[in-house]
C-alpha cells in the first residue's frame, strides 16, 4: 500500500463561497467586504479573492498591509481595496501602483497622509469607540477642520465583544458610534462590524460589513450553533502502530504513563504544523475506518513532527490510514477551545505552513 509522511490541509472554496453568500445575505442592506489579510487566514488570498470576485461577486476586500492589497490587484482588477494598518513610506508605492486605500486610525498618519496625497484615492478614518486599539480618539476628531474631514470618504470602527450578543460593550460602542458619526461625518457612508457584529442585526451593519473569520467556517457567534459549513480539513497519515505496555511511559518528559496495556498510533503532524503543543494530553483525533468513526485522545507531549494517540478502541486501523485532525467531527473550534486559544490563531498558523500537502476544492 502507499505511504505518505506529510499531512493534508484541504480547502473547501465551495462552502467559503457559500459562507460569503449567506453573510452577505444576513446583511442584505449593507455592502459585503471580505477580509483576506493575513494571506486569507493562511488560505491563500490570491486564490480566496479571485473566486469571491468571480463567482460571488465581492467588490470590496480588506487587507492589513499595502503589500498584501498589491498581491490580490490583479485578481480583482476593478474592486476597492482597504488597507487596515494604513499607509506609511514602507507602503505608499503599493498604493499610487495598485491604488488602495487607506484606513487612517491617528492623527500622525492623518498629517503623513496630507503631505503624499495619492490622487483619486478618499481614505477610511478609523474612530475608536471602546476597543481602545487604533482610531482617532473624540480629542483628536475635535482638532479635525472642515477641509480635514472632507478627506474622508468612509467612518469606520470596531466592536470589542460582538462574539457575547448581551455584552453590555455592544451598545456602548454603537452609541458611541452614533454619536461620533452624526457630530463628526455625517454624510460619508460607515463600517463598524467584522463577522461577529454582523450577527448583532441591522443595527450594527450600517453601509459596510466586514466578513472574515465567519467566512472561513469559524463560529463568531458562539451563543448560538454555527452556521457556517466548514472550510478546512487536516488530515495526516499513521506512521506506526505498536503496542503501549502497562505501566510504560509515553512522549518527551513522560507525562503519561499507561495504566493498563494499550495500542499507539504515531501520526505525522506536531506543533510543526501549527498544531498547538497545549492539545497534548487534552486534544484528540478521529479515524473514519469503513464508515464508522472512531475518537482517539492525544496522550503524551505534542512534538515537531508527530502526535501519539491512544487508538486501543479502534478496529482494523492500519498503517497508512489517515487521521482527521480537523473536520466536521473536531471543528477550528473545538480545537480552539480545547488549546486555550482562538480558532482564528490556529486557522492563521495551520494554513501558512508550508509542509502541507494543499488541495483546493472549487478551484
Amino acid at each position: 500500500m502507499p505511504i505518505l509522511t506529510r499531512p493534508i490541509l484541504e480547502i473547501n472554496l465551495n462552502n467559503l463561497l457559500d459562507n460569503y453568500k449567506q453573510l452577505k445575505a444576513l446583511s442584505a442592506h449593507a455592502e459585503a467586504a471580505a477580509v483576506v489579510k493575513d494571506d486569507a487566514y493562511g488560505l491563500n488570498a490570491e486564490i480566496v479573492a479571485q473566486k469571491l470576485y468571480n463567482d460571488g461577486g465581492c467588490r470590496n476586500f480588506f487587507v492589513a498591509h499595502g503589500i498584501e492589497g498589491e498581491r490580490i490587484r490583479k485578481f480583482v482588477p476593478d474592486a476597492n481595496i482597504f488597507v487596515l494598518q494604513g499607509i506609511g513610506e514602507d507602503s505608499i508605492d503599493s498604493f499610487k501602483k495598485c491604488k488602495l486605500t487607506p484606513v487612517i486610525g491617528s492623527p500622525e498618519m492623518f498629517e503623513w497622509w496630507k503631505q503624499n496625497k495619492i490622487e483619486g484615492i478618499k481614505p477610511v478614518i478609523q474612530i475608536e469607540t471602546g476597543l481602545n486599539r487604533l482610531g482617532f480618539r473624540e480629542s483628536d476628531l475635535a482638532k479635525l477642520s472642515s477641509a480635514d474631514k472632507k478627506e474622508f470618504g468612509m467612518v469606520l470602527s470596531h466592536l470589542a465583544c460582538a462574539d457575547a450578543k448581551e455584552h453590555f460593550m455592544n451598545q456602548h460602542q454603537l452609541d458611541n458610534f452614533r454619536r461620533l458619526k452624526a457630530k463628526y461625518f455625517p454624510k460619508i457612508p460607515a463600517s463598524l462590524s467584522a463577522s461577529d457584529g454582523t450577527f448583532l442585526g441591522p443595527d450594527y451593519q450600517w453601509d459596510m460589513v466586514r466578513l472574515g473569520a465567519a467566512m472561513y467556517g469559524i463560529n463568531t457567534a458562539p451563543y448560538r450553533e454555527n452556521q457556517m459549513k466548514s472550510v478546512v480539513e487536516v488530515k495526516a497519515p499513521v506512521l506506526q502502530i505498536a503496542n503501549l505496555p502497562k505501566g510504560d511511559f509515553v512522549g518527551y518528559s513522560a507525562t503519561y504513563r499507561a495504566t493498563e496495556d494499550r495500542k499507539l498510533a504515531i501520526v505525522s503532524i506536531g506543533y510543526g504544523d501549527g498544531i498547538p503543543r497545549s492539545l497534548s494530553n487534552v486534544g484528540k483525533v478521529f479515524f473514519n475506518i469503513c464508515g464508522r468513526i472512531n475518537e482517539a485522545r492525544i496522550i503524551g507531549r505534542l512534538s515537531m513532527d508527530n502526535i501519539i494517540c491512544d487508538v486501543t478502541n479502534v478496529e482494523n486501523l492500519q498503517v497508512g490510514d489517515m487521521a482527521e485532525i480537523l473536520s466536521d467531527y473536531y471543528t477550528l473550534d473545538d480545537m480552539g477551545r480545547d488549546a486555550g486559544t482562538i480558532s482564528y490563531e490556529i486557522l492563521s498558523r495551520i494554513g501558512k505552513n508550508t509542509r502541507y500537502i494543499r488541495k483546493y476544492i472549487g478551484k
